[in-house]
């Protein structure tokens, strides 16, 4: 991506410049008003999200010195339009997040009790394990459509191959990750916790993020 190395922006951040969230802005702001976008399905919260986020990375850097800097403002931004989303009790289901959602339904082990209680470090490790039995496409495949929240049409453009390709690659990693859940032993209430949208969130924590580059064909 075109712009000011990280490592500038960040010198702008410790120096308190203001040019720090113009060039944040000019180098990742398409990113993350896709990733918000994505989210919301609605232009104007998705703005609202993004200025947050740039406030927010405003506000921790410093201390923070995030390296890769593209994950840091991903998250942000990704944090903030989930949150935004809950609240929005009145959006109705029709974005990419919610088509995300839907697809990772069908791998929700099904139990009537919760044997252990899960954390996200732990659940965390589980969804590490998993992204390492895949092979590097399909590892970013899966991060772009249930982290990004990619559409399968912008999947299918940026691997260069249909879109029903797309669409069978997805279908056979949840059904991977699927039996990959239940052989880690993963019962839970869905009426006290929908797995699905805990997996979905903590990957966004997951060690594993560190190697994808949004925009970046690999």
């Amino acid at each position: 991506m075109p712009g000011l190395d990280d490592s500038k922006i960040i010198e702008l951040f410790y120096a308190r410049s203001e040019q720090a969230i113009v060039e944040l802005s000019q180098k990742y702001g398409s990113v993350c008003s896709k990733i918000a976008n994505n989210i919301l399905n609605n232009k104007l919260d998705a703005e609202e999200c993004v200025n947050d986020a740039y406030l927010g990375a405003w506000n921790t850097i410093p201390p923070q010195n995030p390296n890769p800097l593209l994950t840091y403002i991903s998250r942000i931004v990704r944090n903030l339009s989930i949150k935004k989303y809950h609240s929005n009790t009145s959006v109705k289901r029709n974005s990419f997040y919610d088509v995300a959602l839907d697809e990772l339904e069908s791998c929700i082990p099904s139990g009537k009790t919760i044997e252990s209680e899960l954390d996200a470090k732990e659940l965390s490790r589980i969804i590490d394990d998993f992204l390492d039995t895949l092979d590097k496409e399909n590892r970013v495949m899966f991060v772009r459509r249930y982290w990004y929240s990619d559409s399968i049409s912008d999947i299918a453009e940026k691997f260069q191959i249909s879109s029903n390709n797309v669409s069978v690659r997805l279908s056979r990693i949840r059904e991977k990750l699927k039996k990959y859940l239940k052989k880690e032993g993963l019962k839970i209430l869905q009426e006290e916790i929908s797995l699905m949208r805990l997996v979905i969130s903590v990957i966004g924590i997951s060690k594993k993020l560190q190697i994808f580059k949004l925009g970046k064909r690999v």
